[in-house]
């Protein structure tokens, strides 16, 4: 049974540094209508904005091109019951800056999947929300 403090409301700070943690999360995003997830790699940027790397003609890249997207990301321990969550907010664009570009072809995330045309896609964090449970 949960008591009142089994749950924490996390800052901005302590949800941007337990992204820095993890290398895997969620994209939430709309295609044709309806809500679509899609689990990615990714690297949290300098300026606190999510990027991950795709391929450019794949449906991820369309849909949340220009669109207000959800990013979530997580850690979890199942024995103790006990873990956070982290959801980022914000508009997702792909990157077309070369300078840019070039920038995150040397730091930037590299797709675990194979993308022979890979563009990267930032995430902002106009709107960054976590908890924690402390379990057992």
């Amino acid at each position: 049974m949960l008591r009142n403090g089994d749950f924490q409301t996390l800052d901005r700070p302590d949800c941007l540094r337990l992204l820095g943690r993890v290398p895997v999360g969620r994209v939430v995003y709309t295609q044709r209508a309806l809500p679509a997830v899609l689990p990615v790699n990714f690297r949290l940027d300098a300026d606190f904005s999510v990027v991950l790397r795709t391929s450019a003609g794949s449906e991820l890249a369309r849909a949340v091109d220009g669109a207000v997207v959800a990013f979530e990301a997580d850690e979890y321990d199942t024995v103790t019951h006990s873990g956070w969550s982290v959801v980022v907010t914000g508009r997702a664009a792909v990157v077309t800056d070369p300078a840019e570009q070039e920038r995150l072809s040397r730091c930037g995330p590299e797709s675990w999947m194979p993308v022979g045309d890979g563009v990267f896609v930032r995430i902002e964090s106009d709107m960054v929300t976590g908890r924690r449970l402390t379990g057992t």
